[in-house]
């Protein structure tokens, strides 16, 4: 395979932040590699330096002659434009195409992602469908390397689907940044760490996302395996210095030089091997309340267009429903139900006494970009209080994987997953009987969404979870609640069932494939109906034109009178031999 980009000893950091180090990473035509890494770890900024976008502080990269590169980022804006017209633009500058040919192309590629032309202003598309312009974007230009960053983050769980098959299709070579975790499964066929637990900040596996995870095991266990045999020479050597030897020979002198680069070996793999994860526990009221929300028969729309009518279900402690469907479906109206910020169109929502609600949003905590960390996580002053009781700032910060030495830090300059783990930390200082959790876990990374996961797990209240993580859904939900076309809304046991039920949709609507005696039927049947038809028709038209017989002023002219003979008498004898091959074709069934 051709080298496409190699990247050799690049480092980047933001002022006193340093994001990586000495990193070599090489990409090859038609590969599908996955980059994951924790928040923080420079993922984003490695695509950008990869585009272009940005400079690395040391280090080369070198490109192969004349490559394109197409950046799709994750966040996407474009103009109050159509979307046609939005591609026109980006096909400007080249001046080898007609504009005829502009435009077919940008119809192929509208049409390749799902656009039908019937799109409004690319401005006021939603958030998946950006998405999906993005690409489209990125990919008229043919490039040599794609670069996605959180291709999933807006995208229902349909739209992520799409997004697999179109991948499996096309033929391209791309990086993608994901933290899904069954995406990188589905897409990617070499995963790449970012984390400084490895010795060169980097860890590369050809492979599954699932053979990754293996390899990655093995080696952690091989690294707390040299860890241990090195806490072993340490100890003896140390010993050995104890002593302060008399004779502090030429060979001695050496042996204290290995010593102490022994004690640096021994200091550096054990700083890698802490890995560290965020503490994430969402305090529970002591309710002992069976019931916490019982909904009948709840309706709702928003101006013409019905979300969902005749909801019923009960919500009780270590209930956990996750909900499904397209996006404008009204999984996130629902959550507002809950939450009391809507009020159903029909239907009841009884409520226990008291009952308190903590809600994740998905856009997060309206924080300014200019405060420091240190105020976003408390905004009170020093101290936070967890469960009752005080907790410094500088301890409180460190439960979610933030160094003391951030904490004057604008959270500005903090990565999308690292503002998520903000929120998080508020919402881990309210008491709860119902947690409404609004896609939590996007730009959260790996390690984070399992800290996550295990803590909703524990926690004993009720859950209702929108995410397009379909491991979370797996993983945590006793059931799932689908919307979608304004209809009943239905429930299912688990996503594997629900998937279940959509394969065994797409093969009803699926036409069924005829065994060649069925067609040969099928097909004397249409041509017995044409003849038929012809017949009828025919029979009309002769019937018409003796009518005409009758009219005077045909009679009086012996011309005419001739002509309209002539007619029916052609006429019926085409209707004769229509009846022939009626007969005959009868026989043939």
């Amino acid at each position: 395979m051709a080298l496409l980009c190699s990247c050799q000893s690049i480092s980047k950091s933001y002022s006193t932040r340093q994001l990586f180090k000495d990193l070599s990473l090489e990409i090859f035509a038609k590969e599908r590699v996955g980059l994951i890494g924790p928040n923080g770890s420079g993922k984003t900024t490695l695509l950008k330096i990869l585009s272009g976008l940005e400079t690395p502080d040391s280090g080369t990269i070198s490109y192969q002659r004349g490559i394109k590169i197409g950046f799709v980022p994750q966040t996407c804006t474009h103009p109050n434009k159509k979307p046609d017209q939005v591609l026109l633009e980006v096909l400007e500058q080249d001046q080898s195409l007609s504009f005829a040919e502009k435009r077919r192309l940008t119809e192929t590629w509208l049409s390749r992602l799902g656009f039908t032309g019937k799109e409004g202003s690319a401005d006021l598309l939603s958030g998946g469908w950006k998405k999906r312009l993005s690409f489209a974007k990125a990919l008229i230009l043919s490039p040599d390397l794609l670069l996605l960053d959180e291709p999933t983050n807006h995208l229902d769980v349909e739209g992520i689907f799409f997004l697999e098959k179109f991948l499996a299709k096309e033929q391209l070579t791309y990086l993608l940044v994901s933290h899904d975790r069954y995406f990188l499964q589905n897409t990617t066929k070499r995963i790449v760490e970012v984390n400084r637990i490895y010795p060169k900040g980097i860890f590369a596996i050809h492979g599954s996302f699932t053979h990754f995870l293996q390899k990655k095991e093995e080696f952690l266990q091989g690294q707390s395996k040299q860890e241990e045999s090195l806490l072993s020479k340490a100890r003896r050597e140390e010993e050995w210095l104890k002593q302060s030897p008399k004779a502090r020979t030429t060979k001695a002198q050496s042996r204290i030089r290995g010593a102490q680069a022994l004690f640096q070996e021994l200091s550096a793999i054990k700083e890698r091997n802490q890995q560290k994860r965020a503490f994430i526990d969402f305090a529970a009221s002591d309710r002992q309340t069976k019931k916490l929300i019982a909904a009948k028969n709840l309706s709702k729309r928003i101006d013409d267009k019905v979300l969902f009518r005749h909801l019923d279900f009960t919500l009780s402690p270590s209930s956990r429903i996750g909900l499904m469907g397209p996006n404008g479906s009204g999984k996130t109206t629902l959550l507002r139900l809950l939450a009391k910020e809507l009020e159903p169109d029909e239907g009841t929502l009884k409520r226990a006494d008291d009952l308190k609600i903590v809600t994740f949003d998905q856009h997060r905590l309206h924080l300014p970009d200019q405060i420091t960390l240190r105020e976003a996580l408390a905004p009170e002053g020093e101290f936070v209080f967890f469960r009752g009781r005080p907790i410094h700032v500088a301890g409180w910060c460190k439960r979610f994987l933030f160094s003391p030495d951030l904490l004057d830090m604008p959270i500005g300059k903090l990565s999308g997953g690292e503002k998520a783990r903000i929120h998080i930390a508020h919402l881990m200082l309210q008491n709860a009987d119902l947690l409404l959790l609004d896609e939590p876990t996007n730009d959260l990374d790996i390690p984070t969404l399992e800290s996550l996961e295990e803590s909703l797990l524990d926690f004993p209240g009720a859950l209702v979870l929108i995410t397009h993580d379909r491991y979370m859904l797996n993983r945590l939900c006793n059931s799932l609640l689908v919307l979608g076309g304004g209809e009943t809304p239905t429930f299912f046991a688990d996503f594997a069932q629900w998937e279940s039920a959509q394969k065994e949709r797409t093969v009803e609507k699926k036409p069924k494939m005829l065994t060649c005696a069925e067609n040969r039927v099928l097909t004397k049947r249409k041509e017995i109906s044409q003849i038929e038809k012809k017949i009828s028709h025919l029979e009309k038209e002769v019937y018409d034109l003796h009518r005409l017989l009758s009219d005077p002023s045909i009679v009086a002219h012996r011309e005419k009178l001739q002509e309209t003979c002539a007619v029916i008498s052609c006429k019926e004898k085409q209707i004769e031999e229509l009846y022939l091959q009626w007969e005959k074709a009868e026989k043939g069934k």
